[in-house]
């Protein structure tokens, strides 16, 4: 029962752990710097929660579809209208917020842009600080800023890095006739498959898709070497 608990192994090399890490600290702190240049750093420090959680998104896990360019820039724009709205309505308290942040949860779902750190933001919009109160409506700038530099940061990054961003949609795969036993998909095949991506991934029905076509090279040639180390 205990074992249920233990994490599985991560397929992604150290070097895909820097290239990530790199990448989210640079993004971050672009981000912050630049909304702090024109808000005022008291107003970007307020949103460094939720620009840290997408940072994992979009540098870590950049072929999944929560960190898409729509899923930050909507997600943001979404919790940032309905905070500022239920603030305005119901006043500032933790109940107000916490309805926000499940209002966005649901326009974010309708809309097709769910992105789990613009919950945060539901969050800290309503419970401001002080400078960020005083903008008022005003106060979508600082966080549509800091979301478009975060995405701009994340595109340069990654494509720099041989990372492609943002995600494309695979073309549908040609229909094939299931694979007799000696070439059953395996968990090895699985694993040697993920090695081969060398990437994080949040799994999308493409990314299945293409994960799967690995599996089946893979076991074609572990088919093939046993076909041969039998003859042998």
């Amino acid at each position: 029962m205990f074992a249920r608990w233990l994490p599985a192994a991560i397929n992604t090399r150290p070097s895909e752990w820097s290239r990530a890490a790199i990448g989210m600290a640079l993004g971050t702190m672009c981000s912050v710097w630049l909304c702090g240049q024109v808000f005022g750093m008291d107003v970007a420090l307020h949103l460094i929660g939720p620009l840290g959680a997408s940072a994992v998104l979009l540098f870590a896990v950049s072929s999944g579809a929560l960190a898409q360019p729509w899923s930050i820039l909507g997600g943001y724009l979404c919790a940032g209208v309905v905070s500022l709205l239920v603030a305005h309505v119901l006043g500032r308290t933790l109940g107000s917020a916490c309805l926000a942040a499940g209002m966005a949860l649901i326009l974010m779902c309708w809309l097709r842009c769910l992105h789990p750190p613009a919950g945060a933001l539901a969050l800290l919009m309503v419970v401001a600080d002080p400078a960020t109160i005083a903008l008022e409506w005003k106060a979508l700038g600082p966080v549509m800023l800091s979301a478009s530099t975060m995405l701009l940061s994340a595109m340069a990054y990654n494509n720099l890095t041989r990372i492609r961003y943002p995600k494309r949609a695979s073309e549908p795969a040609p229909l094939m006739m299931p694979a007799p036993d000696s070439q059953a998909i395996t968990a090895a095949d699985l694993k040697l498959a993920l090695a081969d991506m060398e990437a994080f991934y949040d799994v999308t029905p493409e990314d299945l898709e293409q994960l799967i076509h690995a599996s089946e090279l893979h076991a074609k040639r572990r088919s093939i070497g046993e076909v041969l180390s039998s003859r042998a």
